[in-house]
């Protein structure tokens, strides 16, 4: 049996580019929806089902990217989201990583990068699913899921339920930003409107245990307004512009803006 194509969300002010992407993405297998306004563009990102990734203008009538990245994560959306934008300034990206981008393309691009970049975000996205996440290791701790037990240089490290699941959830997502809506929806696996407080508390204890300085906290970072990250390689995030990371390396630029003849 076939696999069903990727459902991609574009969302861009700029008609003859997002036509272009339309058009492109379509000839490579992807079921595209477009969007030509914040507004509309959040009312499709946050319906279900969910799209498997997301292209997302930064300047757009109604309301802007940032705005829509910020509340479709708040509303407890993990779709993968690559901003596409002409602003390029440090403090454009650093503000679209902080609140929950996965990728940031500054135009205009070559569209084959563009291309790789999306089914990188969609393997990244399927790993959870696909590879069950049975033990990991970070800084001097050993955590097994499967077994509930957790040691630091030999001694156990005593989690309770809840916060084994909490840091599964951390792990699993490492290096992306998680909405409290996100946790609550994903590890208390409940609809109902607990108190954010619940979370962070849940969190703060749990950063008591791991972390070797919870004031101060190496390994989960909380992203204010929005949720939380586990950094995966904090010392070496501490040496590297989070610009320069891997995802946040700047495009090749192409020879017009607008994709034509890609």
């Amino acid at each position: 049996m076939k696999n069903a194509p990727a459902r991609m969300l574009i969302v861009d002010g700029d008609v003859k580019m997002s036509t272009n992407l339309h058009s492109i993405f379509e000839r490579q297998g992807y079921a595209v929806t477009g969007a030509w306004d914040g507004e509309e563009g959040l009312r499709l990102l946050t319906r279900t089902p969910a799209y498997d990734i997301v292209l997302l203008e930064t300047v757009m009538p109604r309301r802007n990217g940032f705005d829509v990245l910020r509340e479709a994560r708040l509303a407890g959306v993990t779709t993968p989201i690559i901003m596409l934008t002409f602003q390029a300034s440090a403090n454009d990206k650093l503000r679209a990583f902080h609140i929950g981008a996965d990728d940031y393309v500054t135009k205009p691009f070559h569209i084959e990068e563009l291309a790789a970049r999306v089914k990188v975000m969609l393997r990244r996205s399927s790993r959870p699913a696909e590879h069950p996440l049975d033990a990991y290791d970070f800084g001097n701790l050993h955590v097994n899921f499967s077994s509930h037990t957790a040691h630091r240089n030999g001694a156990a490290v005593r989690l309770t339920a809840k916060e084994f699941d909490i840091l599964r959830y951390f792990v699993e997502h490492r290096g992306r930003t998680v909405s409290r809506r996100q946790i609550l929806r994903n590890v208390w696996g409940i609809p109902l409107e607990i108190s954010t407080r619940t979370i962070d508390r849940h969190v703060s204890a749990l950063r008591k245990k791991i972390e070797p300085d919870p004031e101060d906290p190496m390994w989960i970072k909380t992203v204010y307004g929005v949720g939380y990250r586990f950094v995966q390689h904090p010392r070496r995030e501490e040496k590297l512009h989070p610009l320069l990371a891997p995802s946040a390396v700047p495009p090749r630029f192409a020879e017009d803006a607008h994709v034509s003849g890609a």
